[in-house]
């Protein structure tokens, strides 16, 4: 599963996703974890309430299932939730290689109902149907 990070210095959880200067994301397995890519953002990512900044940092997690921020607003919330991704809010800055860890700790025990269901994202169904022939 992917799991994406706003931070500023790509070390910990230490930015509001609208304004974050990068999104880390890493693959996330219950054996491991591994950076998949960093999208940097350029320009003023002052508090503007320029909701078109938003666009691309949906664009950077659309795969992803779940996204650690310091703050978020409601209308980035809501168009992260709307795209199956499960927003996380961390109280204090946080380093990332901290919440992987405790992340693939839950996952190799019973994951809550909610975390088995974002960690199906981009999985493909199964369907086991028996030969209707006979």
């Amino acid at each position: 599963m992917k799991v994406a990070f706003a931070t500023q210095d790509l070390k910990r959880v230490d930015a509001h996703f609208g304004w974050a200067k990068n999104i880390a994301i890493y693959d996330l397995e219950p054996e491991g974890f591994a950076l998949d890519q960093v999208v940097a953002f350029e320009g003023d990512l002052k508090e503007d309430g320029d909701e078109d900044k938003l666009a691309p940092k949906l664009d950077a997690i659309r795969d992803c299932a779940i996204l650690y921020v310091a703050a978020i607003g409601g209308s980035g919330a809501a168009r992260v939730v709307a795209q199956n991704i499960h927003p996380m809010k961390v109280n204090e800055p946080e380093a990332i290689e901290s919440l992987l860890v405790k992340l693939q700790d839950v996952l190799k025990g019973n994951p809550a109902p909610w975390l088995r269901k974002v960690m199906a994202k981009g999985a493909t169904r199964q369907f086991d149907f028996e030969d209707e022939d006979a």
